[in-house]
């Protein structure tokens, strides 16, 4: 068995998200997601989307995202709502997990799940803020993917990765140079399972909440 990377940047042959910038070359092997990341949102987002609708039928297109919410860089955040909840929408219509980037924007993501029952499963990657505000997030259908974060010794993430619900779990290399291997290594020191156990435990969430399993 094969570590899975559930989101990553880095070009690889297989077993992974790879991430795709919309307007990049989708890979030509392999699994990908698709999205508005918010650092590069346009005003007029409309337009593009069209091209993630003709994707509907790709079946090595397991997500959306990354889509969020940016207060540092991105635009007005109207914009980034208008442009997040018609991803979402179209994640929860196609049975697909939604890849989440949050940067100063938890209150932008409770605001739409307290207003949208028709959510999609939302992962929100490379979590490393503190655990209560993760709590907050627990009665909704919220996942946490966890990357190099981990290896620093009591940073947010390991103490959330301590506590967070098992079914929540995902785990990532994201832009890392890092080797998925290393990830789930100290995942597993941390929740006290076998290397096989975090990688049977992070597929079978991924089947649990996805149309599209992992074959």
């Amino acid at each position: 068995m094969r570590a899975f990377d559930f989101h990553t940047h880095q070009k690889k042959e297989a077993n992974c998200i790879q991430n795709v910038i919309l307007g990049q070359r989708i890979p030509e092997t392999g699994y990908f997601s698709l999205g508005f990341h918010p650092w590069y949102l346009k005003q007029n987002w409309q337009e593009a989307f069209q091209s993630i609708l003709e994707l509907e039928s790709e079946p090595r297109l397991l997500a959306i995202g990354e889509a969020g919410f940016d207060r540092i860089q991105g635009p007005e955040i109207i914009i980034q709502k208008e442009a997040f909840e018609a991803q979402a929408n179209l994640a929860y219509e196609w049975g697909i997990p939604l890849i989440l980037h949050c940067v100063k924007g938890h209150d932008l993501l409770v605001e739409f799940l307290k207003n949208n029952s028709k959510s999609p499963q939302i992962i929100w990657h490379g979590w490393n803020l503190k655990p209560r505000l993760a709590q907050q997030l627990e009665d909704f259908p919220v996942s946490f993917s966890f990357g190099k974060a981990i290896l620093e010794e009591d940073s947010n993430a390991q103490n959330w990765l301590k506590a967070c619900p098992k079914h929540k779990i995902f785990l990532e290399t994201d832009d890392s140079e890092l080797e998925i291997n290393s990830i789930y290594e100290s995942a597993s020191l941390i929740l006290g399972l076998s290397v096989e156990d975090s990688m049977d435990l992070t597929e079978e969430n991924w089947n649990r909440i996805a149309r599209k399993n992992l074959k």
